[in-house]
């Protein structure tokens, strides 16, 4: 019985997901569900990545959280519209949260529109929100073993932006058998090293972004 209601919820979260979808290719949209685990920096790198993509296209953001509004605040700061959905204890975004809050953000006059899942390395790879990629963001302190842990989040993601580079001459881990353990799950993921702290490798992964979104256009 549990797999049946289980399945019933995907099937249903599917076709709103391919209602969503047809909207952004309507709209001229790029959608990138950005995922992570807490702490990893989700807000810092799309803080960062806001200001270096600014001045070229139009950015907005879906904010989701469990509670609180601190993360859409940061974002906020930046002059983008953004909308916080806060999901009173669900671990993930479904389709159904991000078609709800839709007419408060003005798609037609964007080019890319980022939605920050909750903070999870678990659930928000199973359910599609009628994103273009799945994006995730490890944090170098996090260890080089996730990919084994959490393989589906590697298998579903497009790029992997592994964060917090600054902070590998203080930590103990491995950064090749990081990638090679990812790359193992899914061979065609792009991977970047990036600090947000210090700006190191963020113009590779903007230019990227600015690759997909202008070859869609």
């Amino acid at each position: 019985m549990k797999v049946k209601v289980v399945t019933r919820i995907l099937e249903a979260n599917e076709r709103i997901a391919t209602e969503n979808r047809r909207l952004f290719k309507e709209k001229g949209l790029f959608v990138v569900n950005l995922m992570s685990g807490p702490g990893a920096g989700k807000t810092s790198l799309l803080v960062r990545t806001i200001e270096l993509l600014k001045p070229h296209l139009r950015v907005g953001v879906i904010e989701g959280d469990i509670t609180g509004t601190e993360d859409a605040e940061r974002i906020q700061s930046t002059g983008v519209p953004v909308v916080q959905i806060n999901t009173g204890g669900a671990c993930h975004l479904d389709a159904n949260m991000i078609q709800e809050v839709l007419p408060e953000l003005p798609l037609g006059e964007l080019d890319l529109l980022f939605i920050e899942n909750v903070g999870n390395l678990v659930c928000p790879a199973e359910f599609n929100v009628g994103e273009d990629m799945k994006v995730m963001l490890l944090s170098v302190t996090e260890g080089e073993d996730k990919p084994l842990k959490y393989p589906l989040m590697f298998q579903q993601s497009k790029a992997l932006v592994i964060n917090k580079i600054d902070l590998l001459p203080h930590l103990d881990i491995d950064m090749e058998s990081l990638k090679e353990r990812a790359r193992a799950l899914n061979r065609d993921m792009e991977i970047f090293e990036v600090s947000c702290k210090t700006s190191e490798g963020l113009e590779s992964w903007t230019t990227y972004l600015t690759g997909l979104i202008n070859s869609t256009h």
